[in-house]
């Protein structure tokens, strides 16, 4: 039972407990939204005692110049102006009624892509569903991973398209807290279609994929931590081929390729801490530590290789190499006329892509695929390639993640060594904990312990303390507010354990504390980010 003790509460000024307390209730006991309640009172204090600070000053700033932007869902094209459309000579009929005609028909007469706008009532020709949610898998090297997922894995399916197509995405949330989306291949506006999409709703996006190339699609929430979303997992491919134009290597040889990989590289982070400080604990292509090791990937002697190469990131730069191998031509951003012949190498930041061209030489042998940026090569992105006479080809590799049932995870569990969670404490299972995991103990000379508030989570995430300590949360997030929500405020409120404690909504570099004098173990969260958990322990006092 909580037992609330007055003299252990916040200062005046940060009197938000009892409504942060009945956030916290309310999540606990139903579907986890970002507290609204939350969001409403930050604002009243940043409009009234916090208006003369310098941060209160920055916020409004934020707020003000934000107004009236198109952020919220809105259709492009009304019934009313479909009923009243013209048609314009030459135009595709798709766009009768639409708004800003006269620059939609300048850009559909260049000799360039037009931009990927359409009204989003058009039939499409091709659509995906893709599902968000927060949830597990496993990555390999005995690691759970306790993240963000797509369609159940990370990264989410390999979604592919040509040139021209008319594409419909539907984002489902069958997660807890607001996901969305951010598809990199649309040229138009995404975010006010397919953001802010809260737990149990799906929305929708139609674009047309005029730009041929490898690109990036995530998680992209609006204002409600658009980079935690990456980092903790919510990513996948996108590929425009090219409808009237092959690559070089195809052109000469007179057929397609004979082994086509889609390779992500990219990162997992055991603290949302490391995860800002660009400090995975492991690497991976393709969703699992050492997967093309474990599993090695073959083709013949003489096979037309095709790579397409994704650096998810978040953080850090990839070198892509394959030993023995000299490319035959690579394309920046995967685009067929942004060719270059030769090279050893593609160095891509995170985003970037290439489309990678070879012939395996007539030389049976492993080929090996790392980033040469060697830190990340032994951290899990590494990979063999196998040439082998008997090689099952023409074949094709996704860049999906591993997929796994319920059932398949139990099992797993059973025998893994160490599970790892970017947001809360993972849970410990047959191993010692990941460092980022450990309990951090304090003895009776610390009278005060700070913790610090960082990449959506707290630092250190456990903390055993001697009855009497104060605890001192410090915000170091830094981006506050976007899309009318404030994304980068933060507050710990108990959930269980033997006192009642809320400190107040704290934005970028402000602090709040609690004197902790029962033992016993107390957990709690951040109500705005119910994801973000901490735990403290109290010791019984010495006798």
């Amino acid at each position: 039972m909580f037992k609330l003790n007055s003299k252990h509460r916040s200062p005046p000024g940060a009197g938000l407990l009892g409504l942060a307390a009945g956030a916290a209730a309310m999540l606990l006991s139903a579907t986890a939204l970002a507290c609204p309640a939350c969001n409403d009172s930050f604002m009243h204090e940043i409009t009234t005692e916090r208006m003369n600070t310098v941060t209160g000053q920055d916020i409004l700033a934020a707020v003000a110049n934000q107004r009236g932007l198109p952020l919220g869902a809105a259709d492009s094209i009304t019934a009313a102006q479909v009923a009243a459309a013209r048609t314009e000579r030459g135009l595709n009929p798709i766009f009768e009624g639409a708004e800003f005609i006269e620059i939609i028909q300048r850009d559909e007469g260049l000799d360039i892509p037009a931009t990927s706008f359409v009204p989003q009532n058009v039939e499409p020709d091709v659509e995906f569903t893709i599902s968000l949610d927060e949830g597990q898998t496993y990555i390999g090297q005995g690691v759970i991973y306790d993240g963000f997922v797509s369609d159940g894995k990370i990264p989410g399916p390999t979604l592919r398209v040509t040139q021209g197509d008319i594409v419909r995405m539907t984002i489902v949330n069958t997660g807890t807290v607001p996901h969305g989306a951010s598809i990199h291949a649309a040229d138009t506006q995404t975010s006010k279609y397919v953001g802010q999409i809260g737990p149990g709703e799906s929305k929708s996006v139609t674009f047309r994929a005029n730009m041929p190339g490898v690109f990036m699609w995530h998680c992209a929430p609006g204002g409600h931590a658009i980079p935690m979303h990456v980092l903790f997992g919510q990513y996948g491919m996108i590929v425009v081929e090219p409808r009237d134009t092959k690559y070089k290597l195809e052109e000469k040889l007179g057929h397609g390729p004979d082994l086509t990989l889609y390779m992500i590289q990219h990162e997992f982070y055991a603290s949302g801490k490391d995860a800002v400080e660009s400090k995975p604990l492991y690497t991976a292509f393709n969703g699992r530590v050492f997967r093309y090791i474990e599993e090695p990937i073959t083709a013949k002697p003489g096979d037309y290789v095709r790579v397409y190469f994704l650096n998810i990131g978040p953080n850090l730069i990839s070198t892509f190499h394959l030993v023995g191998i000299v490319w035959d031509y690579v394309y920046w951003q995967g685009h067929p006329e942004a060719y270059m012949p030769g090279g050893q190498t593609v160095t891509a930041g995170p985003s970037d892509s290439w489309v990678i061209e070879f012939r395996v030489p007539p030389d049976e042998g492993v080929y090996l695929m790392l980033s040469h940026a060697v830190g990340s090569t032994s951290r899990g992105a590494i990979g063999a390639l196998v040439a082998t006479a008997d090689a099952d080809t023409p074949k094709t590799i996704l860049a999906d993640g591993p997929e796994f049932s319920d059932e398949e995870l139990a099992e797993i569990r059973e025998t893994a060594m160490r599970s790892i969670s970017p947001f809360a404490p993972a849970e410990t299972l047959n191993g010692v904990p990941a460092a980022a995991d450990r309990v951090v103990s304090y003895g009776p000379e610390v009278e005060e312990v700070f913790v610090e508030i960082i990449g959506n989570s707290y630092y250190p995430k456990v903390i055993e303390i001697e009855p009497g300590t104060k605890v001192t949360w410090v915000n170091e997030d830094v981006f506050t507010y976007m899309a009318g929500e404030f994304s980068g405020i933060h507050n710990a409120v108990g959930t269980r354990g033997p006192e009642m404690f809320a400190t107040r909504m704290l934005g970028h570099a402000e602090s709040d504390s609690f004197t902790f004098t029962q033992p016993g173990e107390y957990n709690y969260i951040c109500t705005p980010h119910p994801y973000m958990q901490g735990r403290i322990i109290v010791r019984e006092a010495a006798e």
